[in-house]
């Protein structure tokens, strides 16, 4: 590594790093494209910050800062990647003799581990659904994608890079395999329940003759035909959504993620059968759908309120 470059540890860190330093790192820490993306960019964000404060020997006052400055901009998970990648490069850095840990110790941003989004009823789910006009191509797309989303709590991104050919039976069960979060190939199944099953054949038929290696949803668009976007996913539910009256910005494509695990778990559906259609790691991330609806059960309130109000 001292091949690369050869500086005292107090010497100039913005002069310090460059093209085959970051690249030297990049291959160490052996991560995904999207993780070394997101490094990338948190790597060239604190060092816009430093240049632009005048600092050239950042010390671990200065991360702090740094750590302050985009909680004032971003969101807590966004700022807490962001440092994770400060302190992942600095670890590096202070193994590799290139320049002192100043992140050790450091701490992200909390993060507050409740649902940023809202979940749908069952009586939202099915006026969602009977809302939509099956007659249009678009509609039985539309209706597809959300019947889809809803019962499985597949992300828009998974639903995105589905492919015709990603349907294969599983046991006496046809299942849309997928890629998972973290994962570079589609190891992942999810059940088709029979009418979900039904609506992505209905929109197919209707879509015409098409190779099982074309995406499984397309745009209608002639200016942009193939492959929905994660935002055209995105904007289709969120418009449905609109149509029936639940305009908020709690509401979202993610909510039918959301939903799925609720409306699982309130159906008899156990915390680690819940967990493993959702694909979390931890049974933890699971658990907050399962700690909320025991809050939702409890009626201390009104038991107060009966002993009062007589």
């Amino acid at each position: 590594m001292n091949s690369l470059i050869n500086v005292n540890t107090r010497q100039e860190l913005t002069q310090t790093i460059n093209k085959d330093l970051f690249t030297a790192w990049v291959n160490y820490i052996d991560a995904s494209a999207k993780t070394i993306e997101t490094y990338g960019k948190a790597i060239k964000q604190f060092l816009l910050f430093l240049q632009d404060r005048g600092v050239t020997a950042p010390t671990r006052e200065d991360i702090i800062s740094y750590r302050e400055y985009l909680k004032q901009s971003h969101k807590p998970t966004t700022t807490q990647n962001y440092i994770m990648a400060v302190k992942q490069f600095f670890k590096w850095t202070s193994t590799e003799g290139i320049y002192p840990n100043i992140a050790e110790h450091i701490k992200g941003a909390k993060i507050d581990t409740e649902h940023k989004k809202d979940y749908l009823t069952s009586s939202q789910v099915t006026r969602l659904l009977k809302d939509i006009d099956r007659e249009s191509l678009q509609g039985k797309r539309d209706y597809a994608i959300l019947s889809l989303m809803v019962t499985t709590g597949l992300r828009t991104i998974s639903v995105c890079l589905a492919d015709i050919k990603d349907i294969r039976p599983v046991g006496d069960e046809m299942a849309l395999y997928y890629q998972g979060k973290g994962h570079e190939e589609k190891a992942d199944y999810v059940k088709l329940a029979e009418p979900v099953e039904m609506a992505i054949n209905d929109y197919l038929k209707a879509r015409g003759k098409a190779d099982p290696e074309e995406p499984l949803f397309t745009s209608l668009s002639n200016n942009n035909p193939g492959r929905l976007t994660t935002r055209s996913i995105s904007r289709i539910a969120k418009q449905h959504f609109i149509d029936i009256g639940l305009n908020s910005e709690r509401i979202t494509a993610h909510s039918l993620r959301h939903t799925a695990a609720t409306l699982n778990l309130l159906n008899g559906g156990t915390p680690e059968e819940t967990q493993q259609l959702l694909g979390h790691k931890s049974i933890n991330t699971t658990m907050i759908y399962a700690h909320a609806l025991e809050r939702a059960a409890n009626n201390s309130e009104h038991r107060i309120a009966d002993a009062i109000f007589q």
